[in-house]
């Protein structure tokens, strides 16, 4: 159902591009719905499709995390995956995505149970809770950095 709901979402999206936005709107509203296809395949584990949305020499900047370093799409497949298996029934809530040229900010709400260890930390049972807000670049038609 999700993932219906998220191409009807495209599909509306791709239809309001057409109907005379300036170029500048269409831009940005191209690059909100590159963003969020993105993060809704990190969500659905589906990482053959990541490399559709993020650049190859992806950069994320972390203050949350500054010793995990991403600079590249396979690093954060590999990050994105960890999260994954420490939070296997994690699921994202959007709240507000905003788009201006080529940044796209995000809040979001991430909710999973803690069910494996985490940087060191091992599985609790307990459902964590995280309100996040990301500021992404998009360049050439893919997410080329985070923060």
């Amino acid at each position: 159902m999700f993932r219906v709901l998220s191409c009807i979402a495209a599909v509306l999206l791709i239809i309001g591009i057409t109907l005379g936005c300036s170029q500048e709107t269409r831009s940005a509203l191209q690059n909100k719905a590159i963003v969020m296809q993105g993060l809704q395949a990190l969500e659905n584990q589906e990482y053959d499709r990541v490399g559709e949305f993020f650049a190859q020499d992806f950069k994320r900047h972390s203050q949350a995390t500054p010793e995990v370093e991403v600079n590249s799409l396979d690093d954060m497949i590999e990050f994105v995956k960890g999260w994954s298996e420490a939070f296997p029934d994690m699921r994202a809530e959007h709240h507000q995505i905003i788009a201006e040229g080529n940044m796209v900010a995000v809040y979001a709400t991430y909710i999973g149970t803690h069910q494996g260890a985490m940087g060191g930390i091992p599985a609790t049972g307990k459902i964590m809770e995280s309100e996040t807000f990301g500021i992404f670049r998009v360049e050439n038609g893919k997410i080329a950095e985070a923060w």
